[in-house]
């Protein structure tokens, strides 16, 4: 006779890899040309001047230079204001 019951299995203990997302370089940093800025899930921050939305949302630089962040109030399709986060490239002399 078995000590021990039988083991059952379990439809618990697994989990999806992380996927790193996140911002990649911070304002102020240097990027090189194709430089991944910011990796992330929807638009969380958007597309500015000398930088390209790739078709992951990844948001990645054009040209070398300075990393610059800025806030600016759009208008939506509805007519309402919001604020949203650009990423930038300042080209590099």
């Amino acid at each position: 006779m078995a000590h021990k019951l039988a083991a059952g299995s379990t439809t618990l203990g697994r989990d999806s890899k992380s996927k790193r997302l996140g911002i990649k370089l911070q304002d102020g940093e240097y990027a090189k040309s194709g430089a991944i800025i910011v990796r992330q899930r929807g638009t969380k921050y958007h597309p500015g001047k000398n930088t390209q939305l790739g078709k992951d949302d990844t948001i990645f630089s054009i040209v070398n230079g300075l990393v610059k962040f800025s806030a600016k109030k759009v208008k939506s399709y509805d007519g309402n204001w919001h604020k949203k986060t650009f990423v930038n490239v300042v080209p590099a002399k």
